[in-house]
C-alpha cells in the first residue's frame, strides 16, 4: 500500500539521519522516554528535499483542501517553505506565509510575512507538544479571516498529555481541524518488529506505549 510505504520509509529516514534515536532520553513532561525525535537534525539541503516530499505526500494522501500554507516561528517557517516547493513540484502551486515572533515596525509591518492569509490555511510544523504553537496560529488565521484547514506534523508520539488525550487528540478536539502525521508510534512499531537490527528496542517502545500512549489519533 502506497500511504504505508512512504509512512515506513519517512521512519527508516529519521533512523539513517539520527533524527530518531533509541536510548534513554526524559521529556519536557518529565517521563523517560525510549525514542526520542528531533526534526531540527534535518538540516541540510538533501534531507530537508526529502522531509518536503515526505510532507508533500501526507497531505496528498490526508486529501485536505488547502488554500494555503502557514509556518509557524520559528520551527514551522522552513518546514512550509520547502514543502510549498515540494507541492509545486507535484503541480500543486500553494502560497505561504508565516509570522515574526515580534511585530514589525518599518518597511512592511505587521507580524505576518508572505502571502496574505485568505481561504483554508494549512499548519505546516514538527511536532505538537503543549500545543502553543497551534493555538497561535489559528488565533493568527482567524484574525485575518481566513480558515484553519488543519495541522500537518512529522510525527505523533500518540501519547497522553495531562488528561486521557494525546497533545493531537486535543487540538483535533478544541478547533475541530485534523492533524495529519507523516508517521506516527504506530509506523514506528512496525518499523521495530520487521528490522532485526532495531527488535531490542521494541519491548520498551512497547512497555512505554502501554503506559503512556493513547490507542489512536482519529
Amino acid at each position: 500500500m502506497v500511504v504505508m510505504d512512504f509512512r515506513q520509509d519517512f521512519i527508516e529516514f529519521a533512523v539513517a539521519r539520527n533524527v530518531l534515536r533509541f536510548g534513554e532520553f526524559k521529556t519536557k513532561a518529565g517521563r523517560l522516554s525510549p525514542y526520542f525525535f528531533n526534526a531540527g537534525l534535518f538540516n541540510d539541503g538533501e534531507s530537508l528535499d526529502r522531509l518536503a516530499q515526505f510532507y508533500a505526500k501526507a497531505i496528498s494522501a490526508s486529501g485536505i483542501a488547502a488554500d494555503m500554507l502557514f509556518g509557524p516561528a520559528y520551527k514551522g517557517i522552513p518546514l512550509a517553505a520547502v514543502t510549498a516547493v515540494a507541492l509545486a513540484r507535484d503541480g500543486r502551486n500553494l502560497p505561504f506565509s508565516y509570522n515574526r515572533k515580534e511585530a514589525k515596525d518599518h518597511g512592511e509591518g505587521g507580524t505576518i510575512v508572505g502571502a496574505p492569509l485568505a481561504g483554508r490555511v494549512l499548519i505546516i510544523d514538527d511536532v505538537i507538544s503543549a500545543g502553543t504553537s497551534v493555538r497561535e496560529s489559528v488565533e493568527f488565521i482567524r484574525a485575518a479571516g481566513a480558515t484553519p484547514a488543519g495541522v500537518v506534523i512529522a510525527l505523533d508520539r500518540m501519547e497522553r498529555g495531562s488528561g486521557d488525550l494525546s497533545a493531537v487528540q486535543e487540538v483535533q478536539r478544541d478547533y475541530a481541524m485534523p492533524v495529519v502525521a507523516v508517521a506516527c508510534l504506530d509506523d514506528l512499531m512496525a518499523f521495530l518488529q520487521k528490522r532485526p537490527d532495531f527488535k531490542k528496542n521494541e519491548a520498551a517502545v512497547a512497555c512505554y506505549r502501554e503506559e503512556y500512549g493513547v490507542a489512536h489519533n482519529g
